[in-house]
């Protein structure tokens, strides 16, 4: 056998080099687990009650999750609101949740327990204050009430929280100058419509489909609520939330409204906690942030998610994960 030259030997070592490293990105690749991978397992999402805006807003958003994340089990969870909502986040009774950025603020605080944890995936829609009264009612303000059987939302509800600075605001006594019915708006237009209440508050997106069919059923109207701004931003740091707002005449058609109706509104975020994966949390804000125009096809204020806005989730921090998505859109 002729002896190696010194170009053999050196091709040798070369292609021997070349073996090792090829077998060690081989090895590597097989051992090492995928950079992202889809986020799997199972999640439970508060929503609201059953013909709330809340609860329509996760039933579609689940839909467009399997789409998106099919790894992932998407369980929702009906709740009577923002309040009730928050608390199972800080339990751990839910891994996500909608909530009102007032009841956020009034949860973190007053120094609730996991209100530190809390932490924001994306400013929503707007929720618009709607007090609902029979067309003929006399009722032109909130302190027409005095006196009135009134359904102010279920305990742990987000309109409650804003019904009771609302009256506070406008001089009344909640327990005393009327007869509040602590039930939700699965509830309130039946009460409305039978005569066993004579007004009703609801703090949802336009428009609420409890609503819009109750004014299918009968003559009922808005009073406004706009001239309730000034005196709400006299109570304190976390009325900061509320803005002064108009419904559009056409937001409940059999209403027949030939004007708009000024009120007050309030954001609604999408919330988690620290300890939930930033992957995960990643996705979830994508598809929130995608699914924007299909959802908004049923449920109107959908329509208002806005990649520009959805970072405004004041009194609450971005989770890492929103945060990182976010980052990934900039050009």
């Amino acid at each position: 056998m002729a002896p190696r030259t010194p170009l053999g030997r050196r091709r040798t070592v070369w292609a021997g080099a070349l073996s090792a490293a090829l077998l060690a990105l081989l090895t590597w690749s097989l051992a090492a687990p995928p950079e992202d991978p889809v986020p799997g397992g199972r999640i439970t999402v508060a929503t609201g009650v059953p013909t709330g805006v809340y609860a329509k807003y996760g039933a579609l958003l689940k839909e467009d999750l399997h789409r998106d994340l099919p790894a992932l089990d998407v369980r929702l969870r009906l709740s009577t609101g923002s309040v009730d909502n928050l608390r199972r986040l800080a339990s751990g009774d839910a891994d996500f949740a909608i909530a009102t950025a007032d009841a956020a603020a009034d949860y973190v605080d007053n120094d609730r327990p996991g209100g530190d944890r809390l932490r924001a995936c994306a400013r929503l829609y707007d929720d618009y204050m709607q007090l609902v009264v029979p067309r003929d009612a006399p009722a032109q303000s909130i302190r027409d009430l005095k006196g009135l059987k009134v359904g102010v939302g279920a305990e742990g509800s987000g309109v409650q929280l804003i019904t009771r600075r609302l009256f506070k605001a406008a001089g009344l006594d909640f327990a005393k100058d009327i007869t509040p019915v602590q039930v939700g708006i699965d509830r309130m237009p039946d009460l409305l419509e039978k005569g066993d209440i004579d007004a009703f508050f609801w703090s949802g997106g336009l428009p609420t489909n409890a609503v819009l069919s109750l004014s299918r059923r009968m003559p009922v109207r808005l009073v406004q609520l706009g001239d309730m701004i000034g005196p709400l931003r006299t109570l304190g740091r976390e009325t900061r939330f509320y803005r002064a707002a108009v419904m559009p005449a056409d937001a409940y058609p059999d209403m027949r409204a030939t004007e708009v109706v000024k009120t007050i509104a309030v954001a609604n975020l999408l919330i988690t906690t620290e300890d939930t994966d930033a992957r995960l949390t990643e996705g979830v804000t994508r598809t929130v942030i995608a699914s924007r125009d299909r959802i908004g096809q049923v449920v109107h204020a959908a329509q208002l998610v806005d990649l520009r806005t959805a970072v405004f989730t004041d009194p609450l921090p971005l989770h890492s994960g929103a945060r990182r998505y976010y980052v990934s859109t900039k050009p």
